[in-house]
Order: structure tokens, then C-alpha cells, then sequence
């Protein structure tokens, strides 16, 4: 069986962690996996978003897989560290937009890797914890980095020296998820709000997600360059002639990506 299921639906790519009978847990051929998928999509360019969901009906993806840890030793584990890493980073590099769709458990690397998504939408059920310090570990694939991020120093800190988990409600009301649906309703919460993406124009969503990735990274006066950088640039698509066009003609836009 697929450690990985990828499905395209018109301009939209649904990733989705397929081991149910352990959580969704990343082993290492489980991110090696994933990491082709996201390759894989980032030569389409009639791609427009991609979701990014677990398997069943009981997690979104319950962490490292805690079978291959006991036995490494700290060179390995450093390389461990390095792999998912990269594979957050590929997330949030992704050239399009991509939401989670977290139907339950997110715990350690699984809450690393909804974390590394650029939207996140979550069911009832869903849980975020970052226990590992209860593993005599720390988060390692990103999670120190971008959880105070999103809630604040003192709450991230708080969740990673106590393992507390958040639910659904308390993750929605610290603005770490964009909105909470039914379980049986999250996958198609997450195709709406990936649908409306995709009647955008691609090129400027693009570029919209990369001034704030990037711009993120850098000084005040640097990201501000970057934006006008690429505000310039769509200047030079057709796009951008026929998004003002259809707003003065009162008429709905049709955008091809170029």
C-alpha cells in the first residue's frame, strides 16, 4: 500500500499521509515520499493550490514515527532533524498556496508540519501538541521556530514545556488555524477555500505568497523592496491587463496564467 496518495481535481492536488494504522506517523519513507509528491507538483504550472490531509478518521499525522528514534545516535539524529526540516521548508516554499486540512491528531512533527502550511483548516476533533520534551527531545522539524511565530513566545513555550494540547477552539481563537469545520465536512472546507484560490489570478497569488514568505525573512526595507519587485512584475502579464480590463468592463475576469 501507498505510503502516499496524490489526487488532482481540475487545478487543485490533494496530498494525503496514508498510514492510518499508525497515525499517519512519518517515517522516513513516509517524508521521502512526500518530498517527491511536492516535487512532483512544483513542475505544474497549471497547478493553483494543493491540500494536505491524513488518512482515516482519527489523525492528521500523530508525528515521528518513535520506532526509528531510540536506536540513533547524534550524528543520525542531526540528520533526522535536517530531513524533516527540509521537507517543512519545501512546504513552505510550495510555489502555490498549501492548506492543511487537519482531520484530528497533529501532534510533534505532524503539528511541525501543519505549521509549515500556509493555511490550515482543522475538524472538531483536531488536537495540536508538541510533546516531546515528555520524549527527553525537542521539536525538531521547524517547531520552535515557527510556533512562536503564530501564537507568541510565552504561549509556544508554554506548549512545548508541558506537552498541552490545543483543541480545535483554543487553536482557531490564538489564530493558529484559519477555520474549524465538521469532521466529515473538513477535506471540503479546505477544496472551497482551495477553489476560490483558484479562480485568482494564479500569477498574482504567486507572487503575493512569496512577498510574505519571503519577506518574512528579511529586514522591514528589504521586504518592502521585494514587494514593489514584484508588484513591477506582474505589470509585464496579461493577466494583470485582463484582471483591470474585467473590473472596468464590470465583467467577471478570465485569467490564464500568463
Amino acid at each position: 500500500m501507498s505510503l502516499i496518495l496524490l489526487e488532482r481535481r481540475d487545478a487543485i492536488a490533494i496530498v494525503r499521509l496514508n498510514r492510518p494504522e499508525k497515525l499517519n506517523a512519518l517515517s522516513r519513507a513516509v517524508l521521502e515520499d512526500l518530498s517527491d509528491a511536492f516535487r512532483q507538483l512544483e513542475r505544474q504550472s497549471d497547478l493553483r493550490a494543493v491540500i494536505l490531509t491524513g488518512s482515516g478518521e482519527v489523525a492528521f499525522c500523530a508525528g515521528t514515527d518513535i520506532n526509528e528514534l531510540p536506536q540513533l545516535n547524534q550524528n543520525e539524529a542531526h540528520a533526522v532533524s535536517e530531513r524533516g526540516q527540509a521537507f517543512c521548508n519545501q512546504i513552505e516554499n510550495c510555489p502555490v498556496p498549501v492548506i492543511a486540512a487537519i482531520n484530528g491528531i497533529a501532534a510533534g512533527g505532524g503539528c511541525e508540519l501543519a505549521l509549515a502550511c500556509h493555511l490550515r483548516i482543522a475538524s472538531t476533533n483536531a488536537q495540536f501538541t508538541l510533546p516531546e520534551t515528555k520524549l527527553g527531545m525537542i521539536p525538531a522539524y521547524g517547531g520552535t521556530q515557527r510556533l512562536p511565530r503564530e501564537i507568541g513566545y510565552g504561549r509556544a513555550l508554554e506548549m512545548m514545556f508541558t506537552g498541552k494540547v490545543l483543541s480545535a477552539e483554543q487553536a482557531y481563537q490564538l489564530g493558529f488555524i484559519n477555520q474549524v469545520a465538521d469532521p466529515a465536512g473538513v477535506l471540503t472546507a479546505a477544496e472551497s477555500l482551495a477553489e476560490t484560490i483558484s479562480t485568482l489570478a494564479p500569477l498574482a497569488v504567486r507572487a503575493c505568497l512569496k512577498a510574505v514568505t519571503h519577506g518574512l525573512e528579511l529586514p522591514l526595507k528589504e521586504g518592502l523592496a521585494l514587494e514593489t519587485e514584484l508588484f513591477a512584475s506582474l505589470f509585464a502579464t496579461e493577466d494583470m491587463r485582463e484582471g483591470t480590463r474585467a473590473f472596468l468592463e464590470k465583467r467577471s475576469p478570465v485569467f490564464k496564467g500568463n
